[in-house]
C-alpha cells in the first residue's frame, strides 16, 4: 500500500461506500495498520473538511445532509420528557421512519453540547440504551432537567409532519425550529 494519503483515501472510500458505522479496527485489519493510526488519519481527514462523524458504533460518512434518501429532509425540534420516556420518544421517531441524528442541551458553563444518537430503528433505540446504561453516565437532559433539542431526518417533510405531531400527542414537544430555520447539524 502507498503512504498515508493512500490510506486516508482508502478510509474515506470505505466510509463513504459502507453507508453504516464502521470499526476501527475493522479499518485498521482491513488496511494492516493500528488502531491508532485509523485514528490519526481520521482526524486528518476530519481536519480536512471530511463529513466523518465517530459514534459509538464506529466512523460513518454522513455527507450532506439529505444524501440518504431516506433521511433527505431535516427539522430540530425542541421537547421535554423525563429520562424515563428516553426509549418512548426514540421508538416513536423510528417507528414512523424517522432517524435521531443527535440530542444537544445548553449548559450554564459549556454553551451547548451536542451528542449523537443516530437511531432509525427499535434495534438501534435498544442498543443506544443499552450503551447509555454501560456507560453508566446519565443522558444529556439530566443537564437541564430535560428540555433539550433534537435534529430529526425523515425522507420527507410530509413523514417529519407525522413525527413531530406523535411528540405532540406524546406531550413531549415544546417547539419546533421550522425547515431551513434553526441550526443545521452535520
Amino acid at each position: 500500500m502507498g503512504g498515508p494519503g493512500t490510506r486516508r483515501s482508502l478510509i474515506a472510500e470505505r466510509l463513504r461506500a459502507a453507508g453504516v458505522p464502521v470499526a476501527g479496527a475493522q479499518l485498521a485489519e482491513g488496511l494492516g495498520v493500528s488502531r491508532q493510526v485509523i485514528v490519526q488519519d481520521v482526524a486528518v481527514l476530519r481536519a480536512a473538511g471530511a463529513p466523518i462523524l465517530a459514534t459509538p458504533r464506529g466512523y460513518v460518512w454522513v455527507g450532506e445532509p439529505g444524501a440518504d434518501p431516506r433521511f433527505a429532509c431535516r427539522r430540530v425540534v425542541a421537547v421535554d420528557h423525563a429520562a424515563g420516556q428516553i426509549e418512548v420518544e426514540l421508538n416513536a421517531v423510528a417507528d414512523l421512519g424517522g432517524r435521531v441524528v443527535d440530542v444537544v442541551v445548553e449548559h450554564p458553563v459549556y454553551g451547548e453540547l451536542r451528542g449523537l444518537v443516530m437511531t432509525e430503528s427499535r434495534a438501534d433505540v435498544q442498543e443506544f440504551l443499552a450503551r447509555l446504561h454501560q456507560g453508566g453516565a446519565g443522558p444529556l437532559l439530566t443537564l437541564t432537567g430535560g428540555p433539550h433539542l433534537h435534529t430529526l431526518e425523515a425522507a420527507s417533510q410530509e413523514r417529519l409532519d407525522r413525527i413531530v405531531a406523535r411528540l405532540e400527542a406524546l406531550g413531549f414537544l415544546i417547539e419546533e425550529r421550522g425547515e431551513g430555520s434553526g441550526p443545521e447539524h452535520p
